[in-house]
């Protein structure tokens, strides 16, 4: 299969503009899609400093944060495969000047559509406009949600709750992620998350291992995250 194909194939599956666009706009978005692979732990774009494009997540995983100026950062989101992040591009759409940090969780493979072949397409076809506003909006969200949860929820609600999502992501009981982990994810602190799991595993949530934990009681979780 050649890469064409594939990314085609890619293409119809998680862009709904694509049935909208022209041939010769299907050709400029293939001519300017790349692969790129980032090993775990690099830097995938910085803030304001950068405006890559739109990722299209293919395998591994990123995670998106911001920063503070004394260097403390909180995890936002994060993607999967399958997933698009457009804020990598904020500086094509135009109203969205939220600036992110993006690094790689682990050895990720994405689609790069590069910034200029965005924006050109964005400009022509008001099916890629509203894609992207669209797209954006929704992690917009999903950063209120964060944000609301630091500011107004108990740290043990926002861990049962962070438990229950990423069983859920996942299709698992079973977690694999270290306190340290977790703390970033929750933007919490390491000592805190440890402190909670001791807790957890006392009244029977969870079982805790060396890098990993097991959700023993789902309702239970349930209830304290106000779920149930």
């Amino acid at each position: 299969m050649t890469q064409e194909k594939t990314q085609t194939d890619l293409y119809i599956r998680q862009l709904s503009f694509w049935p909208h666009l022209s041939t010769p706009e299907k050709t400029l978005l293939n001519n300017n899609t790349r692969t790129v692979r980032y090993a775990a732990g690099a830097q995938v774009h910085q803030g304001t400093l950068d405006c890559i494009g739109v990722l299209l997540v293919k395998s591994g995983q990123l995670r998106v944060y911001s920063l503070s100026e004394d260097g403390r950062d909180v995890t936002l989101y994060r993607i999967f495969a399958g997933d698009m992040c457009v804020l990598s591009a904020s500086c094509v759409l135009q109203a969205i000047t939220f600036p992110v940090n993006i690094d790689a969780e682990e050895d990720t493979e994405v689609l790069r559509i590069d910034a200029p072949t965005f924006r050109k397409l964005a400009q022509d076809n008001i099916y890629v406009r509203c894609f992207g506003y669209e797209t954006a909006a929704g992690r917009l969200s999903d950063i209120l949600w964060k944000m609301q949860q630091i500011l107004f929820l108990s740290a043990d609600k926002r861990l049962a709750i962070f438990l229950l999502e990423e069983s859920a992501k996942t299709g698992s009981d079973t977690i694999h992620l270290t306190h340290e982990q977790i703390a970033r994810y929750m933007g919490s602190a390491r000592e805190v998350v440890s402190r909670l799991m001791k807790y957890f595993s006392q009244e029977g949530y969870v079982k805790t291992g060396r890098g990993q934990l097991q959700l023993l009681d789902k309702p239970g979780l349930q209830r304290l995250a106000g779920q149930d």
